[in-house]
């Protein structure tokens, strides 16, 4: 192939990735920030975290003895405790999102749905994989013509029933990752109550 051909190929695919990007929406664009948080989850990197937070973020948990968390560096100071601790465990964990309404104007949008999340004991332990889930308001905020980012990160418990039985939406995100798992309720909450006493994030 000559390098005239090679050339003509190069430009070609190069425009055609920045006419993929302009033509994102923004529902496309908030969307993607679940896919980048589960990942965050999944590989225990903070520096993926970080990308989807704004500076003046607040984080606002369901535990009643904690207070407003303000500021992303706080916010990721929770997340590191959190992940080193399941690190140390050998230990992994998954997180999806099933959002079930977005109010959406030019520069704000609000989230509301389901979030769900399976711990993965190391195998040498023989202990199955636990499941606990709840429910959350994420606010977003436009910062550039391709980006969003958390600026309100709220949530508080759920059954993992109400995760499973949420119907898609058109344009919204909608995790299917996770198959219904028969778990029991003690099993979930004795999960959950460590967490919290671990003051580890709760999602």
């Amino acid at each position: 192939m000559s390098h005239i051909k090679l050339l003509f190929i190069f430009v070609l695919s190069f425009f055609s990735h920045f006419s993929t990007a302009e033509t994102m929406t923004d529902n496309d664009l908030i969307n993607a920030n679940y896919k980048v948080f589960s990942s965050g989850f999944e590989k225990l990197d903070l520096n993926i975290i970080d990308q989807i937070y704004a500076d003046d973020a607040v984080y606002i948990s369901e535990t009643f003895d904690k207070e407003i968390v303000t500021g992303k560096e706080n916010i990721l100071s929770l997340y590191k405790v959190f992940f080193k601790k399941i690190a140390k465990k050998s230990a992994h964990i998954d997180v999806d999102f099933r959002v079930i309404n977005r109010e959406l104007t030019d520069e704000n949008a609000t989230d509301v749905g389901y979030y769900l999340v399976r711990f993965h004991p190391r195998k040498e332990t023989g202990e199955p994989t636990s499941v606990f889930s709840g429910k959350f308001v994420l606010v977003s905020r436009k910062v550039g013509e391709q980006q969003w980012k958390f600026i309100v990160d709220s949530n508080t418990k759920v059954k993992p029933d109400f995760y499973f039985s949420a119907k898609p939406s058109s344009n919204l995100y909608y995790g299917r990752q996770f198959n219904p798992l028969i778990e029991s309720h003690e099993e979930t909450t004795a999960l959950h109550e460590n967490h919290q006493e671990s003051d580890e994030h709760d999602h």
